[in-house]
């Protein structure tokens, strides 16, 4: 049923929810979940994150945190390793700082959602699919697979990035929420997006919303949803020297506002562009080492890895120290500990190519 040529809402909402009760084929662990707890952490997981890469990370930390007690309980360095290579580790801290907000205030999760949004890490998205789902209020939910579905079915041509495309998606998905079954109908979108009206290559022939799809009907699937922000990939060269002292390493906590806060390192030397083996050992960082007696283990190939706006490259130069030194910042950890201890992915990477610790 077409309504000025894009779909009644009425028709639009009870066609999706009929779709889903039978085509619910993502059995996923927090589907159907009404523990608060477990819904935030899976949307938490769950930003920035593929279901299949999230799904593994999940099942781990319920397992080893049944209760935002235990997670507000456990020490930094085990959970940040738990976190480890999930990325964005600014949600591993917000997810600490919360649990321990939550059970300083009695252990219960907060039911409003005003409240909820105030938590530290909740945006309005993880607020409303929080609420929605643990306590089936009527809060709709906005993510990628919702802004994609109406912009394309309801020909919405401005830019869902813009403060105008935000506010005009919110309130469009606010006025289609099946307000008595809320969370079913939330649920329903985010299946609907990521499983039929998919970024690329979407399943038309399958869409029993075909016939009254704007986009479809005017041939703009590539073309809808619009962004107007485009993407500034910023270079990063960081070069590591992996000092190494009597089977011990050398390793500090990033604990700059930046990238991979509270994660460690080796010794870091970060250049605007590529070093050689002869830049790499002329660098000033470098000659602070070479003072002393070593010998040079090993130089890696360049090493890469791609974060959302940055690309990251460089390599690392393994050295072995006759002396102990004890440059501030840095600790000597012993090669047997090290695997307790949680490294970026760029590392992690190079430690993947070495022996195993």
């Amino acid at each position: 049923m077409l309504v000025n040529n894009k779909p009644n809402k009425q028709y639009f909402s009870q066609k999706i929810v009929e779709w889903h009760k039978k085509h619910n084929k993502r059995p996923m662990p927090w589907k159907g979940e009404k523990d608060p707890y477990k819904i935030w952490l899976s949307e938490i997981i769950l930003q920035q994150t593929r279901v299949l890469q999230g799904l593994a990370y999940y099942n781990r930390f319920v397992t080893k945190y049944p209760t935002v007690m235990h997670l507000a309980k456990a020490k930094d360095e085990e959970v940040y390793k738990l976190w480890e290579g999930l990325g964005y580790y600014s949600r591993c801290k917000n997810l600490l700082a919360t649990a321990r907000i939550i059970t300083e205030n009695g252990g219960m999760f907060p039911q409003k959602y005003n409240d909820v949004l105030a938590l530290k890490g909740v945006g309005t998205y993880t607020a409303a699919a929080i609420v929605s789902f643990a306590y089936n209020q009527p809060y709709a939910v906005v993510d990628g697979n919702v802004n994609r579905i109406l912009a394309r079915c309801f020909g919405i041509t401005i830019a869902i990035d813009s403060t105008k495309g935000k506010k005009t998606i919110a309130t469009l998905a606010n006025e289609l929420l099946d307000k008595k079954q809320p969370g079913k109908f939330n649920q329903a979108m985010m299946d609907f997006g990521a499983t039929i009206c998919k970024p690329r290559q979407p399943l038309c022939n399958e869409c029993i919303l075909q016939a009254n799809c704007f986009a479809f009907k005017h041939n703009q699937t590539s073309l809808l949803p619009k962004k107007e922000k485009k993407i500034t990939i910023k270079k990063r060269w960081m070069h590591y020297l992996l000092a190494e002292y009597k089977n011990s390493w050398l390793i500090r906590k990033r604990d700059a506002k930046d990238i991979w806060q509270n994660l460690y390192e080796f010794i870091l030397i970060e250049t605007s562009d590529n070093l050689s083996k002869k830049q790499f050992l002329a660098h000033k960082q470098i000659k602070k080492f070479t003072e002393e007696n070593f010998s040079l283990l090993h130089l890696s190939k360049e090493i890469s890895q791609r974060l959302t706006h940055q690309q990251i490259s460089g390599r690392f130069m393994h050295i072995i120290l006759t002396k102990k030194i004890s440059p501030e910042g840095y600790k000597w950890v012993l090669k047997e500990d090290i695997k307790n201890k949680a490294f970026t992915g760029f590392i992690n990477k190079y430690l993947n190519t070495i022996k195993k610790l």
